[in-house]
């Protein structure tokens, strides 16, 4: 089977992304890239996390040609396969729908560093504004805000996607930023948090990019 290991890592993921409460259902959507073969393995669509296999998980090219599998791909695959041609380094991307993190989407709310584990997505978390899902000119959106040092991203309107360097890197940033999305929710309700500077937030966007490994 092209790509087992990374099939049975998005079945993985899936799997992780629900029990960690970042989505339920068949929302949100995962993938994994082999930059040595040049291939992305992504969920399919509309299929319960619980009930994947790994061959049901469809293979791709960047450009979003199917190699292999019988499903159909994930509807916003666009969003992960614009990081995989045009971020070197990224090799897995999350996306999800949780709560605190969708309600900042929700309100338009990018996230400021009311906390340090902001520094999973870098300095901040930028929201964009709503743009028709399953469409380039999301993933084209999302990309442009993230630029070339951030790891999250909002989706006004929508939800969360989160990029790594690998996914167990991506799924640490979804649940990380679940929960400064909830303390940021929780001080603006109480007017509003004390931020910190960038100088006390760099050291940590040093570090956690190596600071778990899958």
């Amino acid at each position: 089977m092209i790509l087992q290991e990374e099939r049975e890592l998005v079945v993985e993921y899936g799997i992780k992304m629900c029990e960690l409460g970042l989505t339920s259902g068949t929302f949100g959507n995962v993938s994994v890239y082999n930059p040595d073969r040049g291939l992305m393995a992504i969920c399919p669509s509309g299929m319960d996390y619980y009930r994947i296999l790994p061959e049901d998980v469809v293979v791709l090219t960047p450009d979003g040609e199917k190699v292999d599998g019988t499903a159909k791909p994930s509807s916003e695959y666009d969003l992960h396969r614009i990081f995989y041609q045009m971020r070197p380094g990224i090799t897995g991307v999350i996306h999800t729908h949780s709560i605190f993190a969708t309600t900042c989407a929700c309100m338009h709310w990018s996230i400021e560093p009311v906390h340090y584990n902001i520094a999973y997505s870098g300095h901040d978390v930028p929201c964009i504004p709503f743009v028709r899902p399953g469409t380039y000119e999301l993933a084209q959106t999302v990309f442009d805000a993230m630029g070339d040092d951030r790891f999250a991203c909002l989706l006004g309107n929508h939800g969360l996607l989160t990029v790594g360097a690998d996914i167990a890197y991506a799924l640490d940033v979804a649940e990380q930023i679940e929960y400064v999305a909830h303390l940021y929710y929780n001080t603006r309700l109480a007017g509003g948090g004390k931020n910190l500077a960038p100088e006390q937030v760099q050291p940590f966007v040093d570090a956690y990019p190596s600071y778990r490994k899958k």
